[in-house]
């Protein structure tokens, strides 16, 4: 598990031995979980909005493609 990304809008945990992705949608405290080819999609559509140096709108953006994967309530420990 490595926390692969954190921002105001979006928070990223890498899980590399079970190809997934954990992805918080901070705007709305909602979360996903995602496995195989939808994490690796994630990965690689959020590297490319990271090397182009984007303002928290782009993530906003970014995020409202996925919205509809968020159902899962975050709960901070």
């Amino acid at each position: 598990m490595m926390i692969v990304f954190d921002n105001p809008v979006l928070h990223v945990v890498d899980y590399p031995a079970q190809d997934a992705v954990e992805v918080i949608d901070k705007r709305v405290n909602k979360g996903v979980f995602m496995r195989a080819e939808a994490a690796q999609r994630f990965r690689s559509e959020l590297h490319d909005l990271v090397v182009t140096d984007p303002d928290i709108e782009a993530f906003d953006d970014f995020l409202d493609d996925y919205q509809t994967l968020f159902s899962q309530p975050a709960i901070y420990h």
